[in-house]
């Protein structure tokens, strides 16, 4: 059985439909939706946990927004992405950034080697299930690196779109090309600490851009970007509800 076959039987069209993707995105609006509060917020959170004199890396960088912000901050990120497409455009727009073609599942890194692992939204694509990943990204990281995920939370919205979906027979989220899954809070703090890691913070976030799946007024023109209603409202719900309606969890930890 080949590699790819152990990872599941979506694992290389998940890459290509990624590829997909990235070949109609663009850097610049990529880098405008870093602005957005949202994206901002999460930023403010793992900030503090980030050394700037050792290297980090982000797994799974895309089209680099990440790399290049923090990188303009005076971290030494670099990035590390298994669409090859997307790196090329990276490099396109800055020759100079520090981009690596690999998988998530074989870091061409040293043991102990990184001070920081970051991934936005990447290991819940995985049929096989994010555990190997994060031991590879814990087998990476220096005693008291950090680790720093995204991850998509099974809120509200995304219960209504799955019973909406099975009214119409459709039977599951994912087709047979792109495979994504979510992960509630006592699920993902369990694989996190499984693969040795120690936790910081666990924190919900986007409840703005959970809105924005539910469409018309709690959407803005441009590249998913949220109304102000939206805004205000996830604003109150981060408050008064913040784990019904996450669209994304941060996990902060750190290995020992």
């Amino acid at each position: 059985m080949s590699e790819s076959q152990d990872r599941g039987r979506r694992y290389d069209s998940t890459r290509l439909a990624w590829e997909d993707i990235w070949e109609s995105a663009s850097i610049e609006i990529e880098l405008e939706a870093i602005g957005y509060e949202r994206s901002q917020a999460t930023l403010r959170a793992y900030l503090p946990y980030l050394p700037k004199d050792v290297p980090l890396l982000e797994a799974g960088s895309g089209l680099s927004a990440v790399v290049i912000t923090l990188r303009q901050m005076g971290y030494r990120i670099q990035g590390l992405d298994y669409a090859i497409n997307a790196l090329r455009t990276s490099k396109l727009h800055d020759a100079g950034l520090p981009l690596v073609s690999g998988d998530v599942h074989a870091l061409p890194y040293a043991s102990d080697s990184l001070g920081a692992y970051l991934s936005f939204g990447v290991l819940e694509h995985f049929e096989h299930g994010m555990q190997p990943a994060l031991k590879e990204a814990f087998r990476v990281l220096m005693p008291q690196g950090v680790l720093v995920l995204t991850i998509p939370y099974p809120n509200v919205v995304n219960w209504l779109v799955g019973w909406r979906r099975k009214q119409a027979g459709v039977s599951r989220l994912n087709d047979d090309d792109f495979y994504e899954s979510t992960y509630d809070r006592g699920e993902l703090v369990g694989q996190v600490t499984q693969a040795g890691f120690h936790i910081e913070q666990v924190l919900p976030t986007s409840h703005a851009y959970t809105l924005w799946g539910l469409g018309s007024v709690f959407r803005a023109p441009g590249y998913y970007r949220t109304s102000k209603l939206a805004d205000r409202l996830g604003g109150l719900l981060k408050i008064v509800s913040p784990w019904a309606f996450n669209f994304s969890t941060l996990m902060i930890a750190r290995k020992p």
